[in-house]
């Protein structure tokens, strides 16, 4: 008999967070300001685009898997360029651009009806570049916060680090030394977000 009551009891605890799981799909856009870490880069404008699927798991935490484009680089990176001339290779600064494809595993973490904070890694592939780079593939993560202007609409802020070094500097030189050469992608992304209401059948 106390089997039958803990199925009992662990069937409906089990159907009443069930019935709290709910599905919206999403579209993110915004403005990326990018820069390549110690490759003396300023942050260089860009935008990001991205498809969600919000999966709310309970009423504090959502699940969000992301596919989308970036657009990342950095402003006045130093560069090496070979002079055919003299022979030899002198340095410059250029303004580089990186796109990438990227997946991301968002953890939403929700305090109220209003705001809630990010928290996830992505892997990013390259579709583009006007520059050589180490790696075709970036690992990254996030942090950030949403706050919601309706149920729909929300504005979003995030910081993202990558950890794999994209671009060689090591042979560099600037002001008689030596530049680090450990160069992530970093940046910082403002933008809006919007969910799409499911038919109930």
């Amino acid at each position: 008999m106390k089997k039958i009551i803990i199925a009992i009891v662990c069937f409906i605890g089990f159907s009443q967070v069930n019935a709290q799981v709910t599905f919206k799909p999403g579209i993110r856009t915004g403005l990326n300001l990018s820069k390549i870490t110690q490759a003396e880069s300023s942050y260089q404008a860009g935008f990001y685009f991205t498809g969600f699927g919000e999966l709310k798991l309970s009423k504090f935490y959502t699940l969000q898997p992301e596919i989308g484009y970036s657009q990342q680089g950095g402003s006045n990176v130093l560069i090496q360029v070979y002079n055919d001339q003299t022979n030899q290779y002198f340095s410059a600064n250029k303004n580089i651009t990186i796109d990438y494809i990227s997946f991301a595993i968002l953890n939403k973490f929700t305090f109220n009806e209003q705001f809630n904070f990010h928290l996830g890694p992505t892997l990013d592939f390259q579709s583009g570049q006007n520059i050589y780079t180490n790696s075709d593939v970036d690992l990254a993560f996030f942090l950030g916060m949403g706050y919601n202007v309706t149920k729909n609409l929300a504005i979003e802020a995030r910081l993202k680090k990558g950890i794999i070094d994209v671009y060689e500097t090591d042979y560099f030189i600037s002001n008689s030394e030596y530049i680090g050469d450990y160069n992530t992608n970093f940046l910082f992304q403002l933008g809006i977000s919007y969910t799409f209401n499911l038919k109930q059948s």
